[in-house]
């Protein structure tokens, strides 16, 4: 433990460029950023499952339905 103590006393505190409530922010912001960016994503695989019906059909497909719930 002694060694500990020394190394720890001996380390220079490094100010930090912005206070330290900001890094928080920072990532809420970020966070949010990309949420908005997942909210305007949402639904498309449904607004073009007519389409992806009529290809499915037209080249052999099984119309986008599965009895296996899977891919």
């Amino acid at each position: 433990m002694p060694f500990l103590t020394a190394v720890l006393t001996e380390v220079e505190h490094v100010a930090l460029p912005l206070p330290l409530v900001v890094y928080p922010m920072v990532a809420a912001v970020v966070f949010l950023a990309l949420g908005v960016v997942l909210w305007s994503f949402r639904d498309v695989a449904n607004r073009h499952s007519a389409k992806a019906n009529a290809y499915a059909a037209a080249h052999g497909g099984h119309g986008g339905t599965s009895s296996t719930g899977g891919h």
